[in-house]
């Protein structure tokens, strides 16, 4: 298929590196970073959950040993990501449903998730993928749904030094057209997103992060009904 064949950055910026992903980011603060943006949702009640950009599966296996009640699909373009994340997975005796795919084309059906997450993922994206991955998340959410995204503040998201190199190896820090030409509210607001919100901010030792939130209108239904992604 002719996703299969688009170039992508690895979870870990090489694949060679992909094995000391996990501490990596543990030890730049990523782990509580995202366990912030976890709790921002306030999960009560069952639902389906998608997770764009999964990388090797650390925020998805969070949510569902935290909430074994909801179902849980990670995505990621990565296959080497991902069989880590689902080794992972067993290890941990959860049951996560990992999938390789873009997030501007989702392979999904509309009004498929309760809540979309996305975390360290949009700054990659170039500004016509981030448009479609808004879009498309925008798609998939069922009515109320949403969609809750962290990410680094503006350009200068990483310091200089030993953390300004660890930034750029495992988040491909710094790379050429790929840092935000837009901001994101403006972004989620001419995606369909209602009530876009910048919820907070705070640093990490590779710069600032932010936290968004924004909802699908509720009672809205979508006018995309199909399984393939809107490109």
């Amino acid at each position: 298929m002719r996703e299969h064949r688009r170039t992508f950055l690895p979870a870990a910026g090489r694949d060679w590196l992909l094995p000391l992903y996990d501490t990596f980011v543990k030890l730049l603060g990523g782990d509580a970073a995202r366990a912030e943006l976890l709790a921002q949702a306030d999960m009560r009640s069952p639902a389906r959950i998608l997770d764009i950009g999964c990388g090797t599966g650390s925020l998805v296996i969070l949510i569902k040993r935290l909430h074994p009640d909801v179902e849980v699909v990670g995505l990621d373009p990565d296959p080497r990501a991902l069989t880590r994340g689902r080794r992972k997975a067993a290890r941990a005796g959860v049951s996560v449903q990992f999938e390789e795919g873009f997030s501007d084309t989702l392979p999904y059906p509309a009004e498929s998730f309760d809540l979309v997450f996305s975390s360290f993922m949009f700054h990659h994206l170039r500004p016509d993928e981030q448009e479609k991955t808004l879009r498309e998340v925008r798609r998939v959410l069922k009515p109320g749904g949403c969609l809750h995204l962290l990410d680094f503040v503006g350009q200068a998201f990483h310091p200089h030094g030993v953390h300004g190199l660890l930034a750029r190896v495992v988040h491909g820090a710094g790379r050429p057209g790929h840092s935000h030409d837009r901001p994101i509210l403006a972004l989620m607001s001419e995606a369909g997103f209602a009530d876009s919100k910048d919820i907070s901010r705070r640093a990490t030792p590779i710069g600032r992060v932010a936290y968004y939130r924004a909802f699908v209108p509720a009672g809205e239904i979508s006018s995309t009904t199909s399984a393939g992604g809107v490109g």
